[in-house]
Formats: C-alpha cells, sequence, structure tokens
C-alpha cells in the first residue's frame, strides 16, 4: 500500500482484506498533511451561502471573503442577494483597536440599501484573536432594523473540534421556530443539507409535488429566511448531506419533535429508496402508489441511456473523493450499475457507520480513505490504475496532471447530477471523460503503452 503519514495509518484501510477493521476518523487533520479539507469559516459559509434573500457578510480580511466568493453553483429561483460578497475587510488597525465599529457601519450600510430578510455575519480567524464581540454588536443592529442578523462563530485556531458546518446549524437553530406554522400540510418536509447546485433541489422537490408532499423549507439550497423560520412545523426531515446537517437535525428532532431520515438522491437505487422512505413514513396508500408509478415511470425512461453507456464502460476502474461519505457510497452504486469497478474511496467528513457501510460495499482490496491529501490520492490513483476520478474542484488537477478522466461532484458543477434524470446526466458525462479520445496522449496512458510494448 502507499505510504502515508504515520499519524494517518488508521485513516487507510482495505475493504475486505484480513480481519475487517475500523477506520479512524473525526478527527483533526494532522499537521503537515495538506488536507483538502477547508477551514472552519468555509465550512459554515458553503453551508448558509445558499440563503438567497439573506445578507452574507464576513467579519475578517479581504481574503477570506475571496477566498469563498460565490462557492457553490447554487441557483436561486428569485433573490439572488447570496451571490455578492461583502466583507469588513479588516486590516491592522482593526487588529490593534478592534473591528466592532467596523462590522456596525458594515451591517447599517448594507440593510439599508439591500433590505434583506436577515443577515449573516461570519466571524473569521482574526476575530477570535481580537476579541470582537460580533454577537452584541449583531443585536444592536438586529433591534434597529427588526431583522435577524445571525452571527455565526466560525473562528478557527482556537484549539475546538467544531467544525463549520456545526457553527452554520447553531446559526440556523436561532432562525428555526421564529414564524407561524399556520397552513403547513400533513404530509409535508423538511429538505436539509441540499445545495441546489445545478438546480438539483427543483428536481426532487417535483417528485415529492407528485407524490403529495409539500416542501415547507429548503436548508439551505434555494432557502429563503420566512421559510426557515417556519420549518420547525413540518412533519418530517430528509437529510441528504449527513456531514453538514445531520446535526441540526438531531436539535431539530430535541427541540421541536420532528422525527428525520437520512437519505441520498444519487443514483437509481439510493433516489428510489429516498421517495419510497418517505411515502412508508406518512403511511398513505394512495402516496405509496403514486410514489411506485413515479418511480417505475422515470426508470423505464432514463434505462436505454444507462444500458448505452455501460457498453462503453464495462470493467473501467474509477476512484472516489469527496466533501460526505453519503456521497461516495451513492457513487459506488452508481458506478457499479455501469460496469464500473471502484479502487478508492474516500471523503473529508465520513463517520464510522458512513465508512463501515462503505467498506461492506465495496469491492475487495478497494482503498476507503478519510481525510487524505495530494500525494496519497495520486498515489491511490497510480495504483489502482483509475481510469476516472470522481471529486471536486481540488482534485481536478490532480486527476488530469496524472491523464485520468474527472467528473466534478462537487460545488462548481453545472450539470444536475441528482435524481432519476440526474443519472442519466451522470452516466453520459462519465462515458463523455473516459472515453474522450485525448487520453491516449497522456502520459498515464503512454507510460502503459510502453509496458505493454515492453
Amino acid at each position: 500500500m502507499t505510504e502515508v503519514l504515520a499519524a494517518r495509518a488508521g485513516q487507510v484501510i482495505r475493504s475486505g482484506v484480513g480481519t475487517k477493521k475500523a477506520i479512524d476518523c473525526e478527527k483533526q487533520s494532522v499537521a503537515g498533511s495538506v488536507s483538502q479539507r477547508a477551514c472552519t469559516f468555509c465550512g459554515s459559509r458553503v453551508v448558509l451561502y445558499p440563503i438567497a434573500d439573506a445578507v452574507h457578510l464576513v467579519h475578517g480580511p479581504i481574503g477570506c471573503a475571496v477566498y469563498t466568493w460565490d462557492i457553490r453553483g447554487a441557483l436561486s429561483s428569485g433573490p439572488e442577494l447570496h451571490r455578492l460578497s461583502f466583507s469588513t475587510d479588516l486590516r491592522e488597525r482593526h487588529v490593534v483597536f478592534g473591528g466592532e465599529r467596523q462590522l456596525e457601519d458594515s451591517l447599517v450600510e448594507l440593510i439599508e440599501r439591500h433590505h434583506p430578510a436577515a443577515a449573516f455575519v461570519y466571524a473569521t480567524c482574526i476575530v477570535g484573536v481580537i476579541g470582537d464581540d460580533v454577537g452584541a454588536v449583531c443585536r444592536t443592529v438586529s433591534e434597529k432594523y427588526g431583522i435577524p442578523v445571525v452571527p455565526v462563530q466560525s473562528e478557527g485556531f482556537q484549539g475546538s473540534k467544531k467544525q463549520g458546518y456545526d457553527a452554520a446549524c447553531e446559526a440556523l437553530m436561532t432562525l428555526i421556530g421564529t414564524a407561524d406554522t399556520d397552513g403547513i400540510s400533513k404530509h409535508s418536509v423538511n429538505i436539509l443539507g441540499d445545495f441546489n447546485l445545478a438546480g438539483e433541489i427543483w428536481i426532487i422537490t417535483e417528485y415529492l409535488r407528485r407524490m403529495g408532499v409539500e416542501v415547507v423549507a429548503n436548508l439551505t439550497g434555494d432557502g429563503r429566511v420566512d421559510d426557515i423560520r417556519r420549518s420547525h412545523g413540518a412533519a418530517l426531515n430528509l437529510v441528504q448531506c449527513s456531514g453538514s446537517t445531520t446535526q441540526l437535525a438531531i436539535q431539530m428532532q430535541a427541540k421541536y419533535g420532528i422525527p428525520f431520515k437520512k437519505v441520498s438522491y444519487f443514483g437509481i437505487d439510493d433516489m428510489a429508496a429516498a421517495l419510497y422512505a418517505v411515502a412508508e413514513h406518512f403511511k398513505d396508500p394512495e402516496m405509496l402508489e403514486r410514489t411506485r408509478e413515479l418511480v417505475s415511470g422515470e426508470i423505464a425512461e432514463i434505462l436505454p441511456v444507462i444500458e448505452e453507456c455501460r457498453r462503453d464502460l464495462e470493467g473501467k476502474r474509477a476512484a472516489i473523493y469527496v466533501g460526505g461519505a453519503f456521497k461516495a457510497i451513492s457513487l459506488v452504486k452508481a458506478l457499479r450499475l455501469l460496469g464500473m469497478k471502484t479502487v478508492l474511496a474516500g471523503s473529508q467528513t465520513g463517520t464510522p457507520d458512513d465508512y463501515e457501510y462503505l467498506t461492506d460495499l465495496c469491492d475487495e482490496g478497494t482503498v476507503i480513505v478519510d481525510d487524505s491529501n495530494p500525494a496519497e490520492l495520486s498515489a491511490f490513483l497510480a495504483e489502482g490504475k483509475a481510469d476516472l476520478f470522481v471529486g471536486g474542484v481540488k482534485e481536478r488537477p490532480l486527476a488530469y496532471k496524472l491523464g485520468v478522466a474527472f467528473c466534478d461532484h462537487n460545488h462548481e458543477r453545472k450539470l444536475p447530477l441528482e435524481g432519476f434524470v440526474g443519472m442519466a446526466n451522470f452516466a453520459r458525462e462519465v462515458r463523455d471523460s473516459v472515453c474522450s479520445p485525448v487520453w491516449q496522449f497522456a502520459p498515464r496512458h503512454q507510460a502503459n503503452a510502453a509496458v505493454k510494448e515492453a
């Protein structure tokens, strides 16, 4: 196996080899490993960013705002205030004298100019160092303008294991439960952890509408502040991105008694299972029948595409490294449906349960990795002779440098990959990437050809 840092030895295992071993996960990144993870602030920002009618103000140096500007391809069906990037632009003088006045002036200007439904203020590392009382400033401005002004305590460098996702969930909980729930159907859900990349949440809400289910709030893709404030009136929470919003679902269950189900909208099997889980929860025979008709009709429509792509992809090898392990699990299933073998499956934020399921799911010898880094990923791709790498924007350069086809399954993609139609899109994209004639000129394939000739 590829060498890894000694402190990371427990975070890399192989499926089906020797004694079954649990992976070491849910820990801070090892110093010197150059983790693919983002910072605490970035984690909170990517979760809250798609709330489209709120001001998002980064309290910190301008570089923090630049780093996360337009960080997700989160589409909106209405306002696009979230697409703007605002910063208090803290400098040396603010480090010495404090940045609270700068923060208050910035909030006042933004609220008077844009009239948002709420404002989120992200406290960055420098704020934790200089000790600005962000909460006090937010309360003052909130009282003055009568809108929620929510501090997002996402400072790093404090020795805390709190992730940015946790800070985002805490911020959302201050909004939830602050509006009236009259008129909400007994067959109603909130969609948690879907960020409407390429408009995907619209696909899911349309499926639910056809089933007879009302969506009260999206947390947070195509989100609206007023919907989030009344989301405690929903009958069920559907958690798509388990890493980012499971904690929020747990808190809502404890405070408001709303049950939740972890679901995935990627691939045929998981998409169908997600819809059936909703119908079975409400125990409505008519809804269950509508769901059967929906699933069978959608699958019949896309199966010819799957079969056509499978003919070209049978026997190819794929590597997966994504943010949440739930995505890796769905991708292994989807790639298997296309006739492909997975040689690497990893994530940045997987849980022990996620990795146990992933280990059982993968073929024998598949490398399972938590919180990897570029050096390891490059070695695993070469070792597994991968034909395809499925990842995000930070993984793309690794694939292309190694002459491996790439499929973007993260923040910046423009093609919807959720739902049944998303599976057809995924199959086409994988086939077009893997079977492109350009790879005959790539270094990896040149090396393989030289070996065969020898």
